[in-house]
Formats: C-alpha cells, structure tokens, sequence
C-alpha cells in the first residue's frame, strides 16, 4: 500500500489533473464544442484512474486492519456513496501500468503545451511578417497611385498639346482660306482689267473705223463738190474698203467662241448630266437628252438669226447710205446688239422641239426645263456663231453611222474596235468643211441593227401635261418682247 501511495504522490496526478482543468478553462471559449467533449472525457477518464488507484490502497488499507477494523468507516461513509449507484469498471490493465499511462499522458500533454507555445510564438511571427508585407503592399499601392497621378497628367498636357496643335491647324486652313478668297478677288480684278482691257481695244478698233469712215466721207465729199455744185445722192453705195466693226473682232470673237463652246462641253454639259441623273437612273438616255439639247439649240439659234437679220435689213433698207453693203451692215448691227436677241424665246422652242422627240423620254413628274441654263448658253453661243464669216455649225450626225477619228472622240465606256456609233455624246464643230473642235460618241457592235430596230418603231410624242404646259406658256409670256423697227 505505501509503495501504491508512494507512486500517486511521486507522478502528481492531482497536479496534473488541476493543469488540465486550468488549461481547459483559458481555452474553453477559443476551441470548438468537440474538443471541450474530448477534454472533458480526457478529465473524467483521467479522474477515474485516480479513483481506481485510491480504491486499490483502501482495499490494502482494509486487509491491514483486520475484519473489523474500519468497518465503521467503510458503512457510514463508503456504503452510501456506493448507494448512489455510482460504479467504476476496474481497468484491463495492472496497476503499474495505469500510473505509467499516467505518467506518459502527462509527458505528452507537457508535450502538446510546449508544441502550442512554440506554433503561438510562430504565428506570431508570421503575423508579423504579414503585416510587415501589408506596410509594403500599402507603400507600392500609394508609389502605384503616384504614378497613375502622373500618367494622368501627362495625358492632359498631351491632349492640351493636341488641342493647341489642332487649334494652329484650324488657323492656318482658315489663313489659306483667306488667302484663296483673296487670290480669287485679284483673280476677278485681272478679269476685270483684261475686260476692260478688251473693251479699250474694241473702242480704239471703232474709233479708228470711225476714223477712216471719216476720212473716206470727206474725201467723197471733196470729190463731189468739185465735180458738181449740188451735192447728189448715190444710186446704190458703193462697197466701203474699211472694214467694218465685225470684220475688224472677227479673229477675237472666233477664238472667244471656240474657247466657249469647249466650256459648254467642259462645264455646262456636266453640270446638266449631274442634275439630271437625280431623275434618270440611265446614264445613256441623260447624254442622250443633252445632245439633243444642243443639237436642237443650234437649229433653234440658227432659225432665230435668219429672222433677226431679215428684220434688221428690213429696218435698215430705208436709211442706209453705206459705204459697206447692206449685208455687212445688218451684220455689224447684230454684233454691236447682241443683247438684243430673245434667248429666252429660243429656250422654250427648244423645249417643245425635245418634247416631242421620239428618241428621249423623261418622267412625267419633272420637264426638261431643268437643262433650260444649258440650252440658254449654247442658243447664245449658236446664234454669236452666225454672225461670223464663214458661220460655224455643227457636223451632221446620225445613229449607225460611221465613226471618224478625225471627228469625234471615243467615250470612255465604248467598244473601241467597233466601227459603228451607237448614239452621240456631244456634237462636233464646224466651219465649212473642216472640224474644229471634235465631238464626243459612244460606239458599240451591232450599233447599226439597234439604230435600225429603234427607227422602225412607231414614233412616240411626248405630249405636255396641264401643269407643264401652264408652266411653259407662263415662261414664254415672261420673255423679252420680239424684235421690233421701233428699237432699232
């Protein structure tokens, strides 16, 4: 019994079991509700090998005191604790090797702590290092925040850069603006010089006709009054050798209208074909429509000449005396009163002669009256070709026909070994015989069955609707009144 009692004191196993209850009490609020389960039957189990030791010295105590002895001790006090149905199985294993369990159970809890202390003391220091690295996250974040502070700087001096540079080049295109108006203005002024130039040399031309119309007046004069008392009348005048005002411009007014029916092809002609594309979808029958167009301004100019020059010599016929002819008079007339001539009368005649032209159509919701600027210029050219000796006009032409290097130009889309013209662009120009500017025609295979096809159809008028007839009598009604004796 003293060695047992010995053993139990010498393993401290109630000092052992009071570290268990105060370790268990530091973390029983920390640690989950599994581990208190297993701590609390780690006590128990523990307290029970205690108990089986203490039991074991009480049954040595017993045996040493006899068979009475300590009986009453046992009945007052053991008996009714046992009463209590409180029961311990006694341990599989002896004695010695309980307290050994015992023994080891302590060396391991020892263990446990000193393995605990160690894992806190190095969370510790990770928790450190963790926030060492926090400290060094934030200051990269803060140098980071820096840097974007800047980039975003530079990106505001840049785009003021940009906004400066385009500033500098919207000034500078409206300096060449400037410039380009101003160039346009001095641009005007020389035409203005160089008209006024033109005008200086026609007045000094006519000046000098004048001249020598007096002079030869004069020297007629002298020779009548030395030959005759009485001044007397000519029979018919004779043929002056001046030339008159249309003789002297005929070179310059030549090359003006040369120069002016390539601007017809060049400007006027394109600016018809544009507008006329936003109503005609065909591109053929809108070159179509302004050949014809021209075509028919030159019969319409033509025409009206011949009447404004029987007119004038009808005027004229009473009170001219000479020295040139009648003729070269009504001609001079005409060219010193272009102004004179009823375009505007001529543009409408045009309209009607395309109207009925079996060849073109147009939609009805629009007329022809949008190619009245083109027909208005080319009449005023026509009818200032007249008056020039020989006149000019325009080259006969027909669908089908053969094509002429020398007359007219290819069009970009035609079939360039073709022999035969489909249809014409632009009519050419001539004096006499001889071509002086070329036309334009698109040439295609097979040119002349298709013109043929197209003749043996029945003609098509193109007849007026209420409204464009309104519209073009109201035109006609607004025209310059015809010449009359009266004006001249």
């Amino acid at each position: 019994m003293a060695d047992t009692l010995r053993r139990l004191v010498n393993i401290s196993a109630y000092g052992v079991l009071q570290e268990k209850l105060e370790s268990w009490f530091r973390d029983y609020h920390v640690i989950s509700c599994d581990q208190n389960l297993n701590r609390c039957c780690e006590l128990i189990e523990l307290t029970a090998k205690i108990q089986g030791q203490l039991f074991t010295i009480l049954n040595f105590a017993a045996a040493e005191g006899g068979h009475y002895a300590g009986v009453d001790t046992l009945k007052t006090r053991l008996l009714p604790w046992l009463g209590t149905c409180f029961s311990m199985a006694r341990p599989a294993v002896s004695d010695d090797t309980s307290l050994q369990l015992m023994q080891d159970s302590a060396l391991k809890e020892k263990k446990i702590r000193e393995l605990s202390m160690s894992h806190d003391n190095n969370m510790q220091k990770m928790e450190t290092q963790l926030c060492s690295t926090r400290l060094q996250l934030d200051s990269v974040k803060s140098e980071l925040a820096d840097v974007q502070l800047e980039l975003d700087n530079t990106k505001d001096k840049s785009a003021t850069t940009l906004l400066a540079t385009e500033d500098e080049i919207l000034q500078l295109r409206a300096d060449m603006r400037a410039a380009h108006e101003q160039l346009e203005v001095y641009r005007r002024k020389v035409e203005v010089v160089d008209e006024y130039e033109r005008q200086v040399r026609l007045l000094r031309e006519e000046v000098s006709y004048l001249s020598s119309e007096k002079s030869l007046l004069q020297k007629r004069l002298s020779r009548s009054r030395s030959s005759s008392p009485l001044p007397r009348r000519p029979s018919s005048p004779l043929r002056s050798e001046s030339p008159t005002r249309a003789q002297l411009t005929q070179s310059s007014r030549h090359a003006r209208l040369l120069s002016r029916f390539s601007d017809l092809y060049a400007v006027e002609r394109l600016e018809a074909q544009s507008l006329l594309r936003r109503y005609v979808d065909d591109l053929t029958m809108v070159q179509k429509i302004i050949y014809i167009a021209a075509v028919e301004s030159f019969q319409t100019a033509k025409l009206a000449y011949r009447q404004f020059k029987l007119r004038v010599r009808k005027t004229l016929s009473s009170s001219h005396m000479g020295p040139e002819t009648l003729e070269d008079a009504a001609v001079d007339y005409i060219v010193r009163n272009m102004d004179l001539y009823d375009v505007q009368a001529s543009v409408n005649d045009v309209i009607n002669a395309m109207n009925v032209n079996p060849r073109i159509s147009f939609p009805p919701e629009v007329d022809f009256a949008l190619v009245s600027s083109l027909i208005r210029e080319t009449c005023r050219v026509a009818f200032a070709m007249q008056t020039l000796d020989p006149p000019l006009d325009l080259a006969f032409s027909s669908d089908g026909e053969l094509f002429h290097d020398n007359k007219y130009r290819r069009s970009y889309d035609s079939e360039f070994a073709a022999p035969l013209v489909l249809y014409h662009v632009w009519p050419a120009l001539m004096e006499g015989d001889i071509i002086l500017v070329k036309g334009e025609a698109v040439t295609r295979r097979g040119a002349l069955w298709r013109s043929r096809s197209r003749s043996s159809s029945p003609v098509r008028s193109r007849s007026l609707s209420p409204s464009r007839a309104e519209t073009f009598n109201s035109i006609r009604s607004k025209s310059p009144g015809r010449l009359s004796a009266s004006w001249l």
